[in-house]
């Protein structure tokens, strides 16, 4: 006797649908407040002015304007330096 069905069944086939994550706003548009600019996990992005960060990381707009991005350079705990982008709204 077999122990598995003759028709065979998969124990693959779930799959978690997409989270939808990145830029929503590019530089340069125009954004009312309340407006999603990034979804993200963890801070890739960094909030700059009129901007502020939800519980999961996603930064909106604080203000009515115009959405720029700028880098900076952050220095790490152990003196290497790192480049990372911040979001603005003007």
């Amino acid at each position: 006797m077999s122990k598995t069905k003759a028709a065979g069944t998969s124990r693959l086939g779930r799959d978690s649908s997409a989270q939808r994550l990145g830029v929503k706003i590019f530089g340069g548009e125009k954004v009312r407040a309340g407006m999603i600019i990034i979804r993200q996990r963890g801070a890739k992005y960094l909030p700059g002015s009129n901007v502020k960060v939800g519980s999961d990381d996603t930064i909106y707009a604080a203000k009515d304007g115009a959405v720029f991005f700028s880098s900076k350079t952050k220095k790490s705990f152990n003196g290497t330096k790192k480049t990372s982008t911040v979001v603005n709204v003007k």
